[in-house]
């Protein structure tokens, strides 16, 4: 009976946690269906009096002659890039720090590692001198390069955790039937590094479909705007705001996200629980 009541209260408290947590995107589809003027008139309820789907076409046709799947394409054309180049870079670095010998590797896995506690307000503006000295603002490079130079450092802390629980005789066992440091890397530790490989690209996804900060200090043309500064578009501190089109939208902007997720979680457990694991 005890066993039966600790079941009882586990699962409600976890049932009821996740209601909690999934409400505010309830809310948001709700009220992506609602007339405006009920909207924030009774905010708690989320049966509608009427069905206002023209909240999606009217958020879907954009603004003047620039259609909001105009956004939906720059936001995976920057997305898919970034994943790539942070799978890229972010793998080749770890395996350096986790197999390689050279100098100063101690010293640059400091580094390493203080960057994770570096906030990224304080490179802000040195970043953005960089990148206009180049001549890259208003344009993509500023959010797609850096993936392919460095990544990010907790992706590479990551996997740097997940290659050292990879036994060493493998790369002594391939070395002896002739094979190179880029080639243990390729036919040895990248086959066995999926899982950390598919979490690493599951989270460069979700930072960079979310981002706002990074396309609202870079891009000026709307041409160029991703999902999150479109849905800014919808919000006027001058005029009145689109509400409705603007949840519509919101929620459009999430089943990316969700998709994602249902197809790929368990590569996402499975990486996550084995990373350092010996």
């Amino acid at each position: 009976m005890k066993v039966n009541f600790r079941s009882f209260c586990f699962h409600f408290f976890v049932i009821g946690f996740g209601l909690v947590m999934f409400y505010p995107i309830l809310w948001t589809i709700v009220s992506s269906v609602k007339p405006e003027s009920e909207i924030f008139k009774n905010s708690a309820s989320l049966i509608p009096s009427v069905l206002e789907w023209k909240n999606y076409l009217l958020g879907w046709q954009g603004f003047g002659n620039i259609t909001f799947a105009t956004f939906f394409q720059n936001s995976a054309f920057v997305t898919t890039l970034v994943v790539i180049g942070t799978l890229f870079s972010s793998s080749l670095v770890s395996f350096g720090f986790a197999r390689l010998k050279f100098r100063f590797k101690s010293l640059l896995f400091v580094c390493l590692i203080a960057t994770l506690l570096l906030p990224s307000q304080v490179t802000l503006i040195p970043q953005y001198i960089l990148f206009h000295k180049l001549g890259w603002v208003n344009t993509y490079y500023p959010l797609i390069v850096p993936a392919f130079i460095g990544g990010t450092p907790f992706f590479i802390f990551l996997m740097i955790q997940f290659i050292k629980g990879i036994p060493r005789e493998l790369d002594e066992a391939a070395v002896i039937d002739g094979c190179s440091t880029l080639g243990v890397f390729w036919r040895i530790i990248l086959p066995l590094t999926k899982p950390a490989l598919a979490t690493v690209a599951i989270f460069a996804f979700y930072w960079t479909w979310d981002d706002f900060m990074t396309p609202l200090i870079y891009l000026n043309d709307p041409n160029l705007f991703t999902v999150s500064l479109g849905l800014r578009l919808f919000s006027d501190p001058n005029s009145v705001t689109a509400w409705g089109p603007l949840f519509a939208m919101s929620f459009l902007s999430l089943v990316p996200t969700f998709i994602i997720f249902l197809f790929f979680q368990k590569y996402l457990v499975e990486g996550i629980s084995t990373t350092g694991i010996k």
